[in-house]
């Protein structure tokens, strides 16, 4: 499986409209087994999806996202995962190896409900939040 994460920094991107960097990380076994980076425009959503299928990633994980971007990615059966802050290795990490994000890892007010969209043809729960 592959896992994005937008980044800023070292850190997960505060906001997904000015993020400008990717890290796609490939995922088995509860471990990453490697990372590459990828600088991207979110300016245009249906691109950025483009994006992410030729990276095959099958999850998202970001910080705020505005609602255009956010139903593109989950219509096109993008697991995304927002209202996440923090170190972005120590979330994609936690998140391998737990298979969910940890709530120290959410932002302030938001919890599971607002946070999770699995892809609309997706037929398991996806990431759980510990």
């Amino acid at each position: 499986m592959k896992i994005a994460v937008t980044i800023w920094g070292n850190r997960i991107s505060p906001v997904f409209d000015a993020a400008s960097n990717l890290l796609v990380a490939h995922v088995e076994d509860n471990t990453v087994l490697n990372k590459t980076y990828n600088p991207f425009k979110p300016g245009a959503p249906s691109r950025f999806v483009q994006l992410l299928k030729h990276l095959d990633v099958s999850i998202l994980i970001c910080g705020a996202i505005s609602k255009q971007p956010a139903d593109t990615i989950v219509e096109n059966q993008i697991e995304l995962i927002s209202f996440v802050s923090g170190n972005a290795e120590k979330v994609l990490h936690s998140f391998a190896a737990q298979k969910g994000i940890e709530k120290i890892f959410m932002m302030p007010g938001c919890s599971k409900h607002y946070s999770q969209r699995p892809g609309k043809t997706r037929s398991d729960k996806g990431a759980t939040f510990k």
